[in-house]
Parts: structure tokens; C-alpha cells; sequence
């Protein structure tokens, strides 16, 4: 016997075999389904114009997919993580209109604020060890009673003053809510947040030592705390990472509108979860990708606007994101058994 052959890390593995290795293959599987879908039941569904509607809705749902994917592969949920990006907005606007301040600092007052509540939730996971569907949940249900409180209390209705003619929302607003046109496709900026988001998350869980942290401990936190893994800063760090991207994606709500529903928001933790779990995030963690979870929420954004494309009732489109959801599972499932069982 050779040395190579002793050696499995020596060894190299097929194509095939590598490509089942990866957890984003069932959902880019299924993209790939999706887009061939429409692209016959929708006439204009591959029109550039649409791509950049597409684009633009699968950016809204995976800025927040890639660090609540990333928070599941370290073995957690975040069920406050729809209304933390509405908290975020309703701070901006408000401590900017009532203090008559540079919208930039209210800016930057939202994200000490939402950083905040992201160290927060990880802070009591892992001081008390209680499940952390109970911590966001409770996260959850105050967030929003503070939203609504706080919204009535301070404007007198459900929704904020405008901050359109204050100093700095033109400046704001190049940086989270622009459009760039690229040909025929006007494109908003959101989806270069969403890329580099992607890249840089990547880049941590595959080539970083703080990526080997996620999944060690999401494959069991007691045997990495055993191999000298912090995990209590892991996770507090994963928890912040999720309120960093609400943070981004709240200032884009409140530019993108001037104006916000302190109501917003509640529900969507569900599509953030979802499109991590169609991009092949596994519930117990340890297995995931920050890839898989932008190919979920591409997903979504196709079967949003491909329903309308197509000119199909909206009503059928939590049906379809349930069936999507139970298909890739599926998938996932099968294609992580052919790869364990070709390992």
C-alpha cells in the first residue's frame, strides 16, 4: 500500500463525488427547476427588465438569509429577526426627526441599537442555556410591542414623520436605497449588499478559524467547548451578525420609503429560515452554506414574481413556498445521503 492510499486526505474525490458533498447542490437543483418552470409559464419571465425585479426580491429576503443561515449552522433560530429590521428603521427615523439631527446619526444610532439587541439574544442563550426558539421568541414579542408602543407614543399613529427634507437622507439613501442601471436592467443596491454579503460569509465559514467555530459548534457544542472553542462568543457573534444585516436591511426600508409601518416585518423570520433551510441549512446544524441560503432566497424571489408574471392568483403563492420548501428538503435529504454514503 502506497503512502497516498494510507493517507484519505491525500486521496482526491471524483466530481460527482465532491459536487454531492456540497450542501447547496438540492437547491441549485432546484433553481434551476423553478427558473425552467416560468420561464414557460411566464412570457416575460426571462425579459432583462424582470431579472432585475427578480433580483431585487430575492435581496431583500437573503441579505438577512446569509447570517440567519449562518446562526442555524451554528445550531440556533432567531425568531426576532423579521421585526428587529423594522426596530432598526423606527429608530433611524425617529431619533433623526425628534432630535433634529443628520439622518446619518440616526444611522448610526439604529445600529448601536440593533447591535444591541443581537448581543442580547446571544448573551442570555448562553448565560441561561434555554432554547433559543424561547429567547427570540420572547425577543420577538417585545420588539413588537416596542414598535407599535414606542411609534404611537412618540408620532401619534401607527407610522413615522418623513426625514425626506433633513440633512444627509440624499447620501443615505445612495448607500442602502439607489438603483444601478447595467444595460437594459436597473438594479437596486440592496443586491450588492446581498453578493458581498454572501462572498464575505463564505469566505469566514470556509477559510477562517472563526468558520471552523460555526460548524463545531452546531455539530455539538459541548465537544467543541472540550477542544477549546469559545462557543458563548460564537454564538453571541452569529446573534449580532443577524442584527448587522437587519440593521442594513432596515435602513433600506426606511429609505427606500421615507416613511415606516411600525407593524412591518412581522412573519418574515419564517422566509429568512426558509430560504436557508431550501439552501440546504439543516434544522440541528453543523451542515449548511452561506451559498445555499442565496440560492433559497433566489428561489423565493422567482416564485414571488414568477406567480405574477404568469398572472396567477397571489393567493397560490404560500402554497408553492410550502411545496418549494418540502421539495428541497426532501432533495437536500436525499442528495446528503448519497454523499455520506459515497464518502
Amino acid at each position: 500500500m502506497t503512502e497516498a492510499t494510507a493517507d484519505e486526505r491525500l486521496v482526491r474525490r471524483s466530481l460527482s463525488r465532491g459536487l454531492l458533498a456540497r450542501p447547496e447542490l438540492g437547491s441549485v437543483v432546484g433553481a434551476l427547476a423553478v427558473l425552467l418552470f416560468f420561464s414557460f409559464a411566464a412570457d416575460s419571465f426571462l425579459q432583462a427588465s424582470s431579472l432585475g425585479t427578480v433580483l431585487y426580491a430575492s435581496s431583500t429576503i437573503g441579505i438577512m438569509a446569509v447570517p440567519v443561515a449562518l446562526l442555524m449552522i451554528g445550531g440556533e433560530f432567531d425568531l426576532s429577526a423579521g421585526v428587529m429590521v423594522t426596530t432598526s428603521a423606527l429608530v433611524s427615523s425617529m431619533f433623526s426627526y425628534q432630535m433634529t439631527a443628520n439622518v446619518w446619526v440616526g444611522v448610526g444610532v439604529s445600529l448601536l441599537v440593533t447591535l444591541a439587541i443581537g448581543f442580547f439574544n446571544g448573551f442570555v442563550l448562553t448565560r441561561t442555556k434555554l432554547p433559543s426558539f424561547i429567547i427570540t421568541l420572547g425577543t420577538f414579542l417585545m420588539l413588537t410591542g416596542l414598535n407599535l408602543g414606542f411609534t404611537k407614543l412618540i408620532s401619534g399613529t401607527v407610522s413615522t414623520k418623513s426625514i425626506s427634507d433633513m440633512e444627509g437622507f440624499d447620501s443615505a439613501r445612495a448607500v442602502f436605497a439607489s438603483h444601478l442601471t447595467i444595460g437594459s436592467v436597473d438594479l437596486q443596491i440592496t443586491i450588492v449588499w446581498w453578493l458581498a454579503l454572501v462572498a464575505v460569509a463564505t469566505w469566514v465559514l470556509l477559510r477562517t478559524r472563526a468558520g471552523n467555530w460555526v460548524f463545531a459548534v452546531g455539530g455539538g457544542a459541548e465537544a467543541a467547548r472540550a477542544v477549546g472553542v469559545p462557543v458563548a462568543r460564537t454564538k453571541i457573534g452569529l446573534y449580532m451578525a443577524v442584527a448587522l444585516c437587519a440593521w442594513i436591511s432596515g435602513q433600506h426600508l426606511l429609505l427606500s420609503f421615507d416613511v415606516v409601518q411600525s407593524g412591518e416585518g412581522v412573519g418574515n423570520e419564517l422566509l429568512y429560515i426558509i430560504a436557508a433551510v431550501i439552501g440546504g441549512c439543516l434544522m440541528t446544524g453543523g451542515y449548511g452554506s452561506a451559498i445555499g441560503s442565496a440560492v433559497g432566497a433566489f428561489i423565493f424571489g422567482m416564485t414571488s414574481k414568477g406567480i405574477v408574471y404568469a398572472q396567477w392568483n397571489p393567493d397560490w403563492f404560500k402554497f408553492f413556498l410550502g411545496a418549494m420548501l418540502l421539495l428541497a428538503t426532501l432533495l437536500n435529504h436525499w442528495v446528503r445521503k448519497r454523499a455520506e454514503a459515497a464518502a
